[in-house]
């Protein structure tokens, strides 16, 4: 597997379509640096292209999830560029764009990615989490939509992505305040599907959660999250549309023939790569 200076990959086993996806820098509460926004992108392709990965794990090494955007980072953006103003503003502007589309790459996978938070969840890593397809969180675990007291309007993706999770109402209560928030009013606003006592019993459900969704048919996980993430930009007409030509596309495989048979075998299917 590849090396990487702020992330590492794991799989679950050896026989497991399971692999992890580790926010690697413990000793900076996984704060996202430079680094982060190069690697992160290439390491959800690379997992995204493998045929051995089915489901991606997205965890933080040590005490926290991501303690948001490395101050050096923010430091770095902001240092005064001797191009004019105009050129000066169009050179930020492409560097946003390339910090939001390491965030996106979590869309554009077409694997499932589950985000198991504990400890601080704040800032970036809320734009972190709203690109993943589920996420769950242990009680104790630390919210935060915390840009605006850093003098910050969130650019990668949170102000976007949030409303559609929590609603509107809340996301703009939660975005304004930068108020702190615990993982049973997370349960509650609607941002994580299940709250854990401890860090080992979020690990076992989420492992126990990624094995069954591994273990179904790629070609029908990978449509299902694409036909979701396409629906929220599309009417009910055009979203009814938008699956029927991907189901035309797409139903007619192998794995329907093995469901059916393994259905009627009373056995468990067995799927082909994708």
């Amino acid at each position: 597997m590849a090396e990487y200076k702020t992330l590492k990959v794991t799989q679950s086993n050896l026989n497991s379509s399971v692999f992890c996806l580790y926010l690697n820098r413990p000793s900076h509460r996984n704060a996202l640096s430079i680094d982060f926004f190069d690697e992160f992108p290439k390491a959800i392709k690379s997992l995204d292209q493998n045929p051995n990965v089915n489901v991606i794990i997205l965890i933080g090494a040590g005490d926290h999830f991501c303690a948001g955007i490395d101050i050096n980072t923010l430091n770095s953006i902001t240092q005064k560029s001797d191009c004019d103003q105009g050129r000066s503003n169009e050179r930020f502007r492409r560097y946003i764009k390339h910090l939001q589309s390491a965030i996106t790459a979590l869309e554009e996978c077409r694997k499932p990615v589950i985000a198991s938070i504990h400890g601080a969840c704040i800032g970036g890593g809320i734009d972190i989490i709203t690109a993943c397809d589920i996420r769950y969180c242990t009680k104790d675990a630390l919210f935060s939509v915390k840009e605006v007291d850093l003098a910050i309007t969130a650019d990668l993706g949170t102000l976007q992505r949030l409303p559609g999770i929590v609603g509107y109402g809340n996301a703009l209560e939660l975005a304004l305040t930068a108020r702190r928030f615990l993982g049973s009013e997370a349960k509650e606003l609607g941002l994580v599907s299940r709250v854990f006592g401890s860090k080992k019993d979020l690990d076992d459900f989420v492992a126990h959660v990624a094995e069954e969704i591994a273990a179904k048919s790629p070609l029908a996980i990978t449509g299902t999250k694409a036909v979701l993430i396409k629906s929220r930009d599309l009417s009910l007409e055009q979203g009814l549309d938008y699956v029927a030509t991907w189901n035309c596309a797409m139903l007619l495989s192998d794995d329907l023939k093995e469901a059916t048979s393994a259905f009627f075998q009373k056995r468990k299917p067995v799927f082909s790569k994708l």
